[in-house]
């Protein structure tokens, strides 16, 4: 089963534009904030994975709007990891306001070795949490409860 990790935004002031819509860069931010809920959640910070010499860098990132979010309002950000492979996973996001889908997206990132800067493999201590998170197992097969 694939885990999710909810994380509550009021949308402040200096997130949008003169119409008083969010800016399309504060949708970024805000899987950022639901993207480390997630992984704090399911028991590894992300200090702690940089502090155990590893950064999981964002190599690509796609949103698709669906409708805008206003100044005042409290927004649901929702993150959950689409997909983990030896080197690389993909985070998948949804903005809400209630039931209303703001946008999606999705994140993907490659596992860095911290003190060479190169790409590395998926760090051997991570690798349970992450395949839990995506509902997959070694093979990068789903388990029967993930959609």
């Amino acid at each position: 089963m694939t885990l999710t990790s909810t994380t509550e935004v009021e949308v402040r002031y200096a997130e949008t534009d003169q119409m008083g819509v969010v800016h399309h860069s504060a949708y970024l931010v805000w899987f950022e904030l639901a993207r480390t809920r997630l992984c704090r959640d399911a028991g590894y910070s992300y200090a702690r994975i940089e502090q155990d010499g590893y950064f999981l860098v964002v190599s690509g990132a796609d949103l698709k709007y669906r409708e805008g979010a206003r100044y005042g309002e409290t927004l649901q950000v929702t993150a959950r990891t689409d997909w983990v492979a030896s080197r690389a996973l993909q985070f998948g996001y949804e903005v809400r306001q209630g039931a209303r889908l703001l946008a999606e997206g999705h994140t993907r990132h490659a596992w860095v070795d911290r003190a060479t800067g190169r790409n590395c493999r998926l760090p051997a201590p991570l690798e349970p949490m992450f395949l839990e998170l995506a509902g997959q197992d070694r093979l990068g097969r789903r388990s029967q409860a993930s959609p």
